[in-house]
């Protein structure tokens, strides 16, 4: 009997330690921040960071509104892109998967990001995944409604330098 119970114990403990170093899920909801430090200098493009946004099948059908985002590290590190969608090219349609390439300042493990939407339409993202050199892929779910004019996300970086210098 105590042979069976350690091989169950051995193969939870193996399980849960692969699973986890694959990718980091942020599982809260997101929050509103009043503002943030966009620091345009430091995007000069050093590394590449893959940014795929899935939006939700609750959304409406596409959005016209334009989205910006910014993501970084607990060290100080902002990636920035002003712009993600491009008028007349169909992103962030309902039940899609936009992937997009951006280039900014290299990290370490990314641990906050924030979306900002500007229109009238509404949007709806149902996760945002970003990967790059020298981090893991991390994941910040979503699946709210994103208000207007108002940075809205995650911030993990917990009383870091992060929180002091970019979002302020």
């Amino acid at each position: 009997m105590k042979p069976l119970f350690f091989l169950l114990f051995l193969a939870f403990v193996l399980s849960s330690s692969s699973s986890s170093q694959a990718r980091s899920v942020i599982p809260r909801r997101p929050q509103p921040l009043s503002s943030i430090r966009i620091n345009t200098t430091l995007n000069q493009g050093t590394c590449s960071f893959t940014v795929s946004v899935r939006t939700s099948c609750s959304s409406i059908r596409y959005t016209r509104d334009r989205i910006s985002l910014s993501f970084g590290d607990a060290y100080g590190n902002q990636v920035y892109a002003p712009r993600l969608d491009s008028p007349g090219s169909k992103t962030f349609e309902q039940c899609s998967t936009d992937t997009f390439q951006i280039s900014g300042p290299c990290t370490y493990q990314i641990c906050y990001l924030y979306l900002y939407r500007t229109g009238n339409d509404g949007w709806l993202p149902y996760d945002v995944t970003v990967s790059g050199y020298n981090t893991k892929p991390v994941t910040f779910y979503y699946n709210v409604l994103i208000p207007r004019d108002i940075w809205y996300g995650f911030n993990y970086c917990y009383g870091t330098r992060a929180a002091s210098s970019a979002m302020k």
